[in-house]
């Protein structure tokens, strides 16, 4: 069955309030074409999850689309802290839940195998155990086999998650090449999964090969040429630096 829609139809699967989840990171494969069309419909209070986030989740609280993030590290590389993120942060425009990179992974790694909680080892001690243990992400148990205590973090389950890929047909079966980051188990665990591709392919492109990620995780599929722009495609573009330096000038 076809799962290919219009821009604008993909844009209706993002409801006030959801908390979202987007591909690739930092400056890299971010599905901007789909950001740019949230940003322009007025959606707003999301909440955003991620790893790495940069480039995509700037913009998104540029225009005020997001109220809430967790994430571990939020950054454009050489050019440091996304400056409207720090901003934001700082003046308490928005909620942010700190977390790590290993948690993160843990969390999205549950909430993709359909389990409740997936324990971390080496975060007992930090002062991030009580803020999470606090907001119900986090809890310390003791490891039944070694005794020591450990943490379980609960299952990162996103409403929505939004994929950039190289290639997909209309099923929704999809190829990333180049770094795949954590958007496989991103499209496993999210309720809601609309993929933005590059090229649409014939099915018969993937007869004998595993797609990246496949259909049956699949709610949407959106055809978008160079829909990372500014941001890098593997293989394809890279990173155009001069909209991106624009892009973060203030706003008036």
């Amino acid at each position: 069955m076809s799962k290919l829609i219009s821009l604008e139809e993909g844009i209706k699967l993002v409801r006030e309030g959801e908390t979202i989840t987007i591909s690739g990171m930092s400056f890299h494969r971010n599905p901007m074409g789909f950001i740019y069309e949230l940003v322009k419909s007025g959606t707003k209070n999301l909440g955003f999850v991620d790893r790495e986030p940069g480039f995509g989740l700037e913009i998104l609280l540029k225009y005020g689309v997001v109220r809430r993030v967790r994430a571990p590290m939020v950054t454009l590389e050489w050019f440091g802290i996304p400056p409207y993120f720090r901003r934001k942060v700082e003046q308490g425009e928005i909620e942010y839940l700190e977390d790590t990179c290993g948690a993160f992974i843990a969390g999205i790694r549950a909430g993709a195998f359909g389990v409740p909680f997936m324990p971390v080892k080496g975060i007992i001690g930090s002062d991030l155990v009580k803020l999470h243990e606090k907001v119900g992400s986090w809890k310390v148990i003791e490891d039944p086999f070694t005794n020591e205590k450990i943490v379980l973090v609960k299952a990162i389950i996103p409403d929505v998650a939004i994929i950039h890929v190289h290639k997909a047909d209309e099923e929704g079966n999809a190829e990333i090449l180049g770094p795949l980051y954590e958007d496989e188990y991103k499209a496993k665990a999210a309720k809601k999964v609309i993929i933005t591709a590059e090229e649409i392919v014939p099915k018969s492109y993937f007869y004998g090969k595993r797609p990246t990620i496949n259909a049956e995780y699949v709610t949407a599929v959106i055809h978008l040429p160079r829909g990372a722009e500014p941001t890098s495609m593997f293989g394809l573009y890279d990173v155009d630096w001069e909209k991106i330096i624009e892009e973060l000038q203030p706003i008036g």
